[in-house]
């Protein structure tokens, strides 16, 4: 129960969102006065954002620049709420109908062309979220780490 609260109440640095254009990306890296390092794959762009706390944000880009995915581990949870903007309320609704249910600290949200997975505990906290109708082809859920 504490970990879904986390989930619903964390008010980290934002990034650049789920679903939206990668424009924000520089606008992210100052605010989290983070490094950047984007590598260039066969069908889509990573773009990997480091924060001196030991976050580590990667933001999956299509070749049009569209997020599909991301993906975050680190001893703190990002802010899931502008992560996913548009979805979150699909997220929320989802992840305080799961409170109780499943493994201790694992939450798996899977509705309306969203998927979000959730893990963790104090200090060690990962994560994906993705739309899988705009994941390029060729693309596989295990690549998005």
């Amino acid at each position: 129960m504490v970990f879904v609260a986390w989930v619903l109440l964390s008010n980290l640095p934002a990034l650049a969102v789920l679903g939206e254009d990668a424009s924000s990306l520089r606008d992210d890296q100052v605010h989290m006065n983070a490094s950047l390092r984007s590598v260039q794959m066969p069908a889509y762009k990573v773009h990997e954002l480091r924060t001196p706390a030991g976050m580590v944000v990667r933001e999956f880009a299509s070749s049009s620049g569209r997020i599909f995915a991301v993906s975050w581990q680190g001893p703190a949870p990002p802010d899931l709420r502008q992560l996913l903007r548009s979805h979150f309320e699909d997220f929320q609704q989802a992840a305080e109908a799961q409170k109780g249910r499943g493994p201790r600290g694992v939450l798996f949200v899977q509705q309306n062309g969203l998927v979000v997975q959730v893990g963790g505990h104090m200090r060690s906290y990962t994560g994906r979220a993705y739309l899988p109708d705009e994941m390029p082809s060729g693309v596989r859920v295990d690549d998005l780490r």
